[in-house]
């Protein structure tokens, strides 16, 4: 009994002398039991993924990225890795980055050569539709220690997007081509997220169907389109633009119904600049401005 009490006593003591020895550890000790913060070097090889990390507020931590990021203009600032698809691993390593994110335009072959080198590397594929979108960018959130920030983005982004679905479900719906891509032709599908801002804004996507993006232009004569929306891809959306002009029987011809919008904002967005995109394309089939 005497010996379990002197233990008892002893363990007690212990637990006191360690905890004062714990109180009085230095600043950098305690840092080793703070909460998770989240990666502090990343390099983001997609204009949408550079987007969304300045969209949650983390910006100081993207250390570089690539030509193709230029949204917000700040990013344009950043370190240059290569393009959208071709990746200067050497730079990428000697900037030791504790995550790359990258598109599934990034170079395979670039990609498991970095983790090769005992880099992580996580790739966001190209979202089908909105609804993969907001996936995706609650998934960067919480890599980046940002969900609550992504859930508050998200849902008001839904919400917004629901809005016009809305204002436009019994409106007359006009047909529309949206063109990504010249020589070949580049259509957007049903299998691309860009046929929801087409559909969320009331118009019937003529390529929806299509088993791939690669359209022709008697393809587009047949389906007459009202309206027809084309990339700016720098001068080539206005050399398209007259190129159409030259087809006098299509519909958005004869009405004026040819459209130039910025590459960036059309196929590299955010949740909430999806929101605005879709506005602005939604003001496009209904006052024809």
């Amino acid at each position: 009994m005497k010996r379990n009490k002197i233990l008892s006593i002893s363990l007690f003591s212990i637990c006191i002398i360690g905890f004062y020895f714990l109180l009085k550890l230095p600043v950098d000790s305690a840092k080793r039991i703070e909460p998770f913060r989240g990666p502090e070097r990343i390099i983001s090889l997609g204009p949408s993924i550079t987007k969304g990390l300045y969209l949650l507020g983390v910006e100081n931590k993207l250390i570089a990225n690539t030509t193709y990021c230029i949204s917000p203009p700040e990013a344009k600032k950043k370190e240059k890795i290569g393009t959208a698809v071709e990746v200067n691993i050497e730079k990428v390593f000697n900037l030791k980055p504790d995550l790359v994110l990258a598109t599934s335009l990034t170079n395979l072959k670039a990609k498991e050569k970095l983790k090769n080198l005992g880099i992580r590397v996580i790739t966001f594929p190209t979202p089908g539709d909105f609804g993969d979108m907001c996936k995706q960018f609650l998934e960067l959130g919480r890599l980046v220690n940002k969900e609550k920030e992504a859930e508050k983005i998200v849902k008001n982004a839904e919400k917004k997007a629901n809005s016009i679905k809305k204002k436009v479900e019994n409106l007359h719906r006009p047909r529309v081509l949206v063109q990504v891509g010249t020589k070949p032709l580049f259509a957007s599908t049903g299998c691309y997220f860009i046929n929801d801002y087409i559909e969320f804004a009331g118009g019937m996507n003529i390529a929806k169907k299509a088993k791939e993006g690669i359209y022709s232009r008697e393809q587009v004569l047949k389906a007459n389109p009202d309206v027809i929306i084309i990339a700016t891809m720098g001068i080539v959306g206005e050399e398209e633009k007259e190129v159409w002009g030259k087809y006098k029987t299509l519909n958005a011809v004869k009405n004026d119904r040819i459209y130039i919008l910025d590459t960036d904002e059309l196929t590299s967005p955010t949740p909430v600049s999806f929101v605005k995109t879709l506005e602005e394309i939604t003001h496009i089939l209904y006052s024809g401005k």
